[in-house]
């Protein structure tokens, strides 16, 4: 029998015993989500800094693709793909014509979604561009991120994710990301089906190429008669100002993978968009998934989508995002080394020292009510979802002193105050951030002194988004 949970302690304590011990996650424990807004089991309320590495673009549980979930699981959740079903073919119509593509392969997961695209780009390079038998090659970038299974760690160069798990998948080849000399070295090769390139790399601490890269990969793809896939799992589907990060450089993959974000975060959904000439290279039989396509992630995928549509996170997430940028470049470079990013997907690079680090730093925002997670130990990403329907403050501020815990040091990464909303009966209390003296500061437009141990980016999100 499962016991009633007491506190995140208790939660902490029961996955360490039943789980297997694949993630380091950061401690907390939490119970609900609306919006921008997670909650704890103890009731705390946070700023979600992380959207579930993209996946909840839309906002946690949006009331629209909550409804679509629940109607279309009263109905129908799964057949197979040994029928046809009433809503996958309206899916597979929206989500062609939303990207321009003649086919879409629905499966479940981001990994999935690369798994198949590597197999269409084998089969086409036999089929179409005529490669021997077993012999087709597909490059990859240094630095690339696409899951955890065998063909994924096969094209990875990081060593956690490879280190005693070989022998590797053949056929891949890997070079330096943002090079295309080294592309168009790699390309010579005639065996070569395809290159599989994030737009902006996500988990190695969203690293931006520079302007002309992706045109540059379209055009020596095209050149050699090379299939050009771009991985948008997590750059897709408004996360970095465009529907697809490609379209920063208006260029047009081969193919395009999409996940995450596809479904809003409540049910796994992932897609490969191509056309005809390769699409249809895979026959009957040759690829699929018992729950790829089903009705009721057809149903989430279509409610996800017009989610963005309808609240105009494209243009949000574009504008939104230049503006925290510019914000985020105030930080002291003493402990902030760079920020880099597009749209909404962000880093922030922490100097390390022997005092502190990225982790350190977000325990810390954690103990002031903003949940963010380190990557590689010195970079915190930003993947925020920030509603069309809230606005920033119309009054400028300016900072005349460096502030909270990026000002004060290691010191302050101790234990410290303020979480953002009310706290439970029976919990120490604690001052709500938007009554703080930091805040008012702020929303008067100035910011003349040092405040507590409220970080920045706290304070800076609790004017702007509340």
């Amino acid at each position: 029998m499962v016991q009633g949970r007491v506190s995140s302690d208790d939660d902490f304590e029961q996955e360490a015993k039943y789980g297997a011990h694949n993630y380091h996650p950061l401690p907390v424990a939490l119970e609900r989500g609306k919006g921008i807004y997670l909650w704890d089991v103890e009731g705390r309320k946070y700023f979600d800094f992380l959207s579930a590495y993209s996946a909840v673009n839309q906002g946690h549980c949006h009331p629209k693709i909550v409804d679509a979930l629940k109607s279309q699981a009263e109905k129908l959740t799964l057949t197979s793909r040994a029928s046809y079903n009433n809503v996958l073919g309206e899916y597979e119509e929206y989500v062609t014509k939303l990207f321009n593509y003649h086919k879409v392969l629905p499966m479940n997961t981001g990994v999935e979604a690369g798994e198949t695209a590597c197999k269409l780009a084998r089969r086409w390079g036999y089929t179409v561009k005529g490669i021997p038998k077993y012999k087709a090659k597909i490059v990859f970038a240094a630095g690339n991120f696409w899951g955890r299974a065998l063909c994924a760690i096969s094209s990875s160069t990081d060593p956690s994710s490879d280190d005693g798990f070989g022998p590797f998948m053949p056929g891949f080849e890997i070079i330096p990301y943002n090079d295309l000399p080294a592309l168009e070295r790699a390309l010579q090769d005639p065996n070569v089906a395809a290159f599989m390139v994030e737009p902006i790399q996500g988990e190695a601490g969203v690293i931006v190429p520079d302007p002309g890269y992706l045109m540059g990969v379209r055009e020596l793809c095209t050149r050699h008669q090379v299939l050009f896939i771009a991985d948008e799992i997590q750059t897709g589907l408004a996360r970095t100002g465009r529907w697809l990060a490609v379209g920063h450089e208006n260029v047009r993959p081969d193919l395009v993978l999409l996940g995450k974000a596809l479904s809003g975060g409540l049910y796994p959904v992932s897609a490969v968009l191509c056309d005809d000439e390769i699409m249809l290279t895979i026959k009957p039989g040759e690829h699929g998934s018992t729950y790829g396509g089903n009705p009721l992630g057809s149903r989430v995928a279509i409610a996800a989508l017009e989610v963005l549509e309808e609240e105009n996170l494209v243009e949000n997430a574009d504008r939104m995002g230049a503006f925290l940028r510019n914000e985020l470049m105030k930080l002291p470079s003493d402990i902030v080394t760079a920020v880099r990013g597009k749209g909404l997907l962000n880093a922030i690079v922490i100097r390390e020292t022997k005092d502190y680090d990225a982790w350190k730093v977000c325990l810390r925002l954690r103990d002031n009510g903003l949940l963010a997670k380190p990557t590689h130990g010195d970079i915190i990403r930003s993947r925020l979802r920030w509603s069309s329907r809230r606005t920033r403050s119309r009054r400028p501020w300016r900072s005349s002193t460096r502030p909270s815990c990026l000002s004060e040091g290691p010191a302050s990464l101790g234990a410290g105050p303020a979480s953002l909303g009310a706290e439970p009966a029976g919990l120490a209390a604690r001052p709500h951030p938007h009554n703080s003296p930091c805040v008012a500061a702020l929303s008067a437009g100035t910011f003349h002194s040092p405040v507590s141990s409220m970080t920045f980016l706290n304070m800076f999100f609790s004017v702007h988004t509340c």
